[in-house]
């Protein structure tokens, strides 16, 4: 598919695209909500060369033990790369202000985009609304986009009804496993709740995952079972 997606005028403001061309593998990976031992773990088992990418879906910190730790990861490598996250919002808006949080932290959850692009794929927090075009979503829908024309984790969730023209990788909306349809890929498996972190390796269309620990514990209700 040529036809690039169009976005509103904010969005695309803090859009980035990739030529994964010029790329070796490419994962992308799901919320990792500042446990940063599962993600090297995770790293580790990807066994990365200097030309792979790796795409996060936010949510990068809060919730876990090492919100810094992961962000000195991301921020410092330039293979790995991530967009913004419905917690990272909420520091960059000012509604939590956590202890651990540092000047040049605050500059680089700001930097993050809320969307990432490539060939036929989008890269976002939340989701989208099957219902209406891209370019009529605004930042905070794309940040949480959950169950548009449902309740909450009752769902009917985005993906339900969502048949392309993009592919969409997304987090937020925690699952037992991962989401796997034909036009979106849900990769939070709760890392913070004692789930797996997961990514997907994109050449071969296939999960990596690692066990993590609980940090946080989550009611059943809130973990979705994608079957």
């Amino acid at each position: 598919m040529n036809t690039l997606p169009q976005f509103s005028e904010a969005v695309e403001a803090q859009h980035n695209r990739f030529d994964v061309d010029s790329h070796g593998e490419v994962y992308i990976v799901g919320d990792v909500h500042g446990s940063r031992a599962a993600l090297e773990r995770l790293l580790a088992e990807l066994e990365l060369n200097h030309d792979d990418l790796v795409v996060f879906v936010g949510d990068l910190v809060r919730k876990g033990p090492d919100s810094p730790g992961v962000i000195d990861i991301v921020r410092n490598d330039p293979r790995l790369a991530s967009v913004r996250g419905n917690n990272e919002q909420k520091i960059i808006r000012g509604d939590k202000d956590p202890d651990w949080i540092r000047d040049e932290d605050r500059a680089y959850l700001e930097s993050l985009p809320i969307v990432i692009t490539f060939d036929d794929v989008l890269v976002v927090h939340g989701g989208i609304d099957p219902r209406r075009p891209l370019e009529t979503h605004t930042l905070a829908e794309l940040l949480t986009m959950r169950s548009p024309h449902g309740d909450g984790y009752n769902g009917p969730f985005w993906y339900d009804d969502y048949d392309g023209p993009y592919r969409v990788f997304f987090g937020h909306t925690v699952h037992g496993h991962p989401v796997e349809r034909e036009h979106a890929v849900g990769l939070d498996t709760g890392c913070v709740y004692g789930g797996t972190l997961t990514a997907y390796d994109y050449r071969n269309d296939e999960f990596v995952t690692v066990e993590t620990k609980t940090h946080q514990e989550r009611a059943n209700s809130k973990v979705v079972d994608p079957a």
